[in-house]
This record gives C-alpha cells, sequence and structure tokens, in this order.
C-alpha cells in the first residue's frame, strides 16, 4: 500500500501568515506568535451545485496559554467569518 505523500513547508499564504485546512477546520497564523486566529465550519449549504461553508465558529487562540480561546463568535458565510478573525487577529497581535 502506498503511503500518502507530506507536503511539508507549502501553505497558502494570506498577509504573509499560512492559512492552513484540514476537514472543517481552518487555521490562519504562525503558531510562532501569541495568538491564532481557527475557524470550525459547522454548517454547509448548496450553492450552485457545491457545499460552500454556512455556519462558522470563529475563535481566537492563544497558543502561550495551552490554546486558551480568547474571542470567540459565530458568523455566517466565510467571507464574513474570515473577515472577522483576521480584524480579530490583527488586533490582537499588534497590542
Amino acid at each position: 500500500m502506498a503511503e500518502p505523500k507530506k507536503d511539508e513547508g507549502k501553505y497558502l499564504y494570506y498577509k504573509g501568515l499560512p492559512l492552513v485546512r484540514e476537514g472543517n477546520v481552518i487555521y490562519y497564523g504562525n503558531m510562532d506568535d501569541d495568538y491564532v486566529l481557527l475557524m470550525t465550519i459547522m454548517t454547509t449549504k448548496k450553492y450552485m451545485g457545491r457545499d460552500v461553508p454556512d455556519m462558522i465558529v470563529v475563535q481566537i487562540l492563544s497558543t502561550k496559554e495551552d490554546m486558551k480561546i480568547v474571542k470567540q463568535d459565530v458568523k455566517y458565510g466565510f467571507y464574513e467569518a474570515f473577515d472577522t478573525g483576521v480584524i480579530w487577529l490583527e488586533r490582537m497581535l499588534a497590542g
């Protein structure tokens, strides 16, 4: 049986930070920073024959305190969730 290939170190980057998806979980940010963005896709809906994210839990996690949740909200649609999460993350990392 063939072993699965690992593509280590090749991620999609947005604004200089890695954006990684594994199933219904999306991480944005550098794990070496104090905070990262975690988005969990809870529900999907059909749009033009494809499943697209609908309800998404947006969380800012502290990487220094055993992944403690610092901020959390529920958003509808990927754009709203990601936009909100990126703003939160930028503010947390800045100050």
